[in-house]
């Protein structure tokens, strides 16, 4: 074995580098280094100090720079041959520097031409000059110098003849000016339709010939421009797919960073994107519904999603928000394996606190701190801003083009499109070239009752193995979002306080209505109770709105509205004409009623004919069909306290499912499973 140093190892007579100088190692003892300065000055540091004061490093040893690290995987591409001859060099080497070669047996002493302790370095080269002449090798001791410093400096990499080393050029002999001009040809090809190679050829010898007029620039042959285009593309399909291109030139400059969160709501990120399924619209016709939907970045928890026909609103968008941040009942019909209480989740320590969430669905509510929009006018709106100002959430803007700002929800889209809709009647594929023959023909769900079946599916999607979803304390096995859920609030102790009944009615649109004799008027429909006695024929308390009262209502379910009365409470205000219809309808149902009437040549403000024309649209909407569903799109009746869970499903047909017109409409409830409405806190 070799004298030289371990590695790692700080000995008398090293030279190490110290506050910006370089100083000699005189004395070790124990933990203390005692050190000179090259002024002279003296310096004791103790050992944990002196290695991690910045900069510091070992420069050298008493017998001169010790070898380097070699770089062991370029060593594996060197040639046998070249390789041999490095080693032979740095045996000899090692024992000119150590006094012993490569390979020295425990306790054999060096030979005295070559002991360290007998002879200066300059009388081992010579002797080690001699020594290989003799044996054939020529070589100088200039030339033996040079060899010992590289190798003290670079190690056995030092020694290697580096013409077998050499990597060849990435574009070969082509000039750099035309490689230039290739580079900003296919460059120029990001918004320009797909064309051939020939194509950005011609323009970059255009690029050329206006740059450099006049010189003599020698081209390429037409094999090798095409090497050169496949070497400047760099998988920016500049000749492939021309969505795939402008993706990938939108791509942020620097590596791309998965965004990550550590609890529940951190990040939260929002889009909208057409679903991959034909619905029966209001008029009878198909048409792709639009998604909108808040996935939770730490558990992929789809918080809410919302659907509704081409045309997002920002109301879409603030209601979006509300549902968020308000339980998930248990719904008449549902498999009873989806429930909260048969889940991973919190729920005993919850229900201690509710006993309706013995009810609650197996989704947690998740209250963002940030939420991450694209800037579509749905999400920089006023309306949804104010909604987050309100929650105290902030709004982070992706930027521009750059999918990757919402790299979760995107991927979430992708999900729900291979998860869900290729099993729903009216599937379309993901784009035109994966579409069957007739999909139109194949729609079977009209968007509420497709809305009641996405809900159950999300719910059953909390209790699905994640990929992206990994513990640190178990690294093999894949979490479900509800099992993220429960390990993050058990590490980082989130207690999520979801919306009462109140807060969810206050995140819904708003409008000041006069309240007169017969009740309030909106779009042609009047709401009227005798709850509203009180507010009859009087002003309101806000004088800023000229006596007209704060009303709220949710665009997904116009069958009753909520007006704030001189006390701040709620007031439930149902339509008169609902039992006409006798099934919750939503703003866009309403305003295709009244396009009916006017085709017709009808009065499309008379309240009694919108009422029959929506109810022959609610009622062939939903004639035939396999099932028939009730979305979730109303608020609850809130009067005082919040309402109970609707009672469990017990198989019997409920008035609506055998056509009575008269029967009263009860929506799903919203319900605070946190409150605490006794205790002073």
């Amino acid at each position: 074995m070799s004298g030289a140093a371990p590695r790692g190892v700080l000995r008398v007579g090293d030279r190490v580098r110290f506050e910006d100088a370089e100083h000699l190692v005189v004395a070790i003892e124990g933990t203390t280094v005692r050190l000179v300065a090259p002024d002279g000055r003296p310096w004791l540091a103790s050992a944990a100090f002196l290695a991690g004061s910045p900069g510091f490093e070992v420069t050298g040893g008493a017998s001169g720079q010790r070898p380097g690290m070699p770089p062991f995987a370029l060593l594996d591409a060197v040639t046998g041959p070249a390789a041999d001859r490095a080693r032979f060099w740095e045996s000899h080497l090692l024992e000119v520097i150590t006094g012993l070669p490569a390979g020295a047996a425990e306790g054999q002493e060096p030979r005295p031409e070559f002991d360290p302790r007998l002879r200066l370095l300059t009388e081992r080269e010579a002797a080690k000059v001699a020594e290989l002449t003799a044996a054939g090798e020529q070589v100088s001791i200039r030339t033996l110098g040079r060899m010992r410093q590289r190798y003290e400096s670079q190690g056995l990499w030092g020694l290697v003849d580096h013409r077998y080393t050499r990597t060849a050029a990435r574009f070969g002999r082509v000039d750099e000016r035309v490689v230039e001009a290739i580079s900003e040809a296919a460059g120029e090809q990001a918004d320009a339709s797909t064309g051939t190679r020939d194509r950005a050829w011609k323009r970059a010898k255009e690029i050329l010939a206006s740059r450099h007029p006049g010189e003599d620039i020698p081209l390429p042959s037409r094999a090798t421009v095409y090497r050169v285009f496949s070497q400047v593309e760099g998988g920016r399909h500049t000749f492939g797919s021309a969505a795939r291109r402008r993706s990938n030139a939108n791509r942020p400059p620097a590596p791309f960073t998965a965004t990550s969160a550590q609890r529940p709501g951190e990040i939260v990120q929002i889009d909208t994107t057409p679903l991959d399924v034909m619905a029966v619209l209001d008029d009878g016709v198909t048409g792709r519904p639009e998604l909108t939907i808040a996935v939770d970045v730490a558990t992929r928890t789809i918080g809410a999603a919302v659907l509704r026909p081409e045309g997002t609103k920002a109301v879409d968008a603030a209601v979006l928000l509300a549902r968020m941040l308000v339980p998930e009942p248990m719904r008449p019909g549902w498999d009873p394996a989806l429930s909260m209480a048969r889940s991973v989740l919190p729920h005993g320590r919850l229900a201690a606190i509710d006993e309706r969430l013995e009810m609650a669905a197996a989704k947690p509510v998740i209250v963002p701190e940030t939420i991450v929009i694209d800037h579509g006018k749905v999400f920089v709106s006023e309306t949804f801003l104010s909604a987050c100002r309100t929650l105290g959430i902030s709004v982070q803007p992706g930027r521009p083009y750059t999918p990757t700002d919402k790299a979760v929800v995107e991927r979430t889209f992708s999900s729900v499109n291979t998860l869900f809709c290729q099993y729903v009647a009216g599937y379309t594929g993901s784009d035109v070239t994966r579409r069957g023959r007739d999909v139109a023909s194949e729609a079977a769900w009209t968007i509420p009752q497709l809305q009641d079946l996405l809900d159950e599916w999300i719910v059953a999607w909390q209790s699905r193995p994640h990929e992206g979803l990994r513990s640190p304390y178990m690294p093999g096995r894949e979490l479900t979002p509800n099992e993220a859920y429960a390990v993050q609030v058990a590490r980082a102790g989130y207690l999520p306080v979801p919306l009462s009944g109140e807060d969810y009615i206050e995140l819904l649109p708003a409008c000041w209505r006069t309240v007169n004799d017969y009740g309030i008027v909106i779009d042609y429909r009047t709401y009227d109770c005798p709850g509203l006695g009180p507010c009859r024929r009087t002003a309101s308390p806000v004088t800023a709105m000229r006596g007209r009262w704060e009303v709220h209502y949710d665009p997904y379910d116009l069958s009753r509205v909520w007006v704030r009365g001189r006390d701040g409470d709620w007031i439930t205000v149902p339509w008169t004409h609902l039992p006409m219809v006798a099934a919750p309808f939503a703003d866009f149902t309403w305003r295709h009623a009244r396009q009916v009437l006017a085709a017709r040549g009808q009065d499309d403000t008379s309240q009694d004919a919108i009422a029959r024309v929506l109810a022959d649209l609610l009622h062939r909407a939903g004639e035939g069909r396999p099932h028939r569903a009730v979305a979730r799109t109303s608020a609850a009746a809130v009067t005082g306290r919040l309402p109970a869970l609707p009672e469990p499903d017990t198989g019997e047909a409920t008035a609506s499912e055998d056509g009575d017109a008269d029967a009263d409409v009860e929506p799903f409830g919203v319900f605070d499973p946190l409150a605490q409405e006794n205790d002073p806190w």
